[in-house]
């Protein structure tokens, strides 16, 4: 009897984790480039009454579930247009992040909120003032630095002035096309190459982990990081005025938490089915 008791507990607990991600999933359905989560069930060691004989199947009894695994669905979001030149959005690319680090230029971690600025001294930055990481522009703007194995990333900047042999010219206009290449025009009329957006891929990305402020960081099960420029195969395209949604699906997070309630009174009922019964025990000494 003490059995089916602790078998409703498992399954109280195990539906309220679950609850906890469908809650959080709602919370978070207007997180930009927010990736939904999901909770697999898993069921627990059975007690063996009787072994398995010729012709007779095994007797067994399940003594519970467990949660299996809490994955996060790297499927992307939809783009959403905002007309503003610094949001970006990757089309494409499920597997890729845009890549921003700290000032230590140590701690890298992944996003794939595009939603940047610039500073007060022209770096690209995130909301929580990370740079973002690109390839760096030779030194004359014609091209992005090709040489190293491998290319070693620089924060991006778009600086507000730029010296031509000897003469200050101020920044005019910047572009940014879907390849991530920054293009500025100058008060002398040209235009110079600034930089060039780097998208990190990874082999499994539903293996990163969730470090909050819409930052990934990489783990021993997401693979190897491999840094690419977009447009390249398997990176995807970066799109400029574009900011990319949360992927939570409304209509499914509902259902699930209706059946997630219901499953939740089920395993209450149970337990306190299996009380009444102790209760019919306990009264037979009448």
């Amino acid at each position: 009897m003490l059995k089916s008791l602790y078998s409703g507990v498992t399954g109280m607990k195990s539906q309220q984790t679950k609850m906890d991600v469908i809650s959080n999933n709602i919370a978070n359905v207007s997180t930009t480039g927010f990736k939904a989560g999901r909770v697999r069930f898993e069921d627990m060691i059975s007690q063996t009454n009787a072994n398995a004989q010729e012709g007779i199947n095994a007797q067994q009894v399940g003594l519970g579930v467990q949660t299996g695994s809490i994955d996060t669905i790297m499927t992307g979001g939809s783009l959403q247009t905002t007309g503003r030149a610094l949001d970006f959005g990757i089309e494409n690319g499920d597997s890729s992040f845009f890549t921003v680090s700290g000032n230590d230029g140590v701690e890298i971690s992944y996003t794939r909120d595009g939603g940047f600025y610039t500073d007060a001294n022209g770096n690209l930055v995130t909301s929580s003032g990370l740079n973002v990481m690109g390839y760096a522009a030779t030194e004359n703007g014609s091209g992005i630095v090709e040489s190293g194995n491998p290319v070693e990333l620089v924060s991006l900047e778009i600086s507000a002035t730029r010296t031509v042999g000897g003469n200050t010219f101020n920044l005019q206009s910047y572009t940014v096309d879907n390849t991530g290449l920054i293009r500025g025009t100058y008060s002398d009329g040209n235009s110079y190459v600034l930089g060039q957006m780097a998208l990190t891929s990874f082999s499994n990305p539903d293996g990163l982990e969730k470090a909050g402020s819409n930052l990934y960081v990489s783990t021993a099960n997401s693979g190897t990081a491999t840094v690419g420029k977009p447009g390249d195969a398997g990176y995807g395209k970066v799109q400029s005025g574009f900011l990319e949604m949360s992927n939570v699906d409304l209509a499914n997070e509902f259902t699930e938490m209706i059946v997630t309630n219901r499953a939740y009174q089920a395993n209450s009922r149970s337990i306190t089915t299996s009380d009444q019964m102790l209760e019919e025990l306990i009264n037979l000494k009448r």
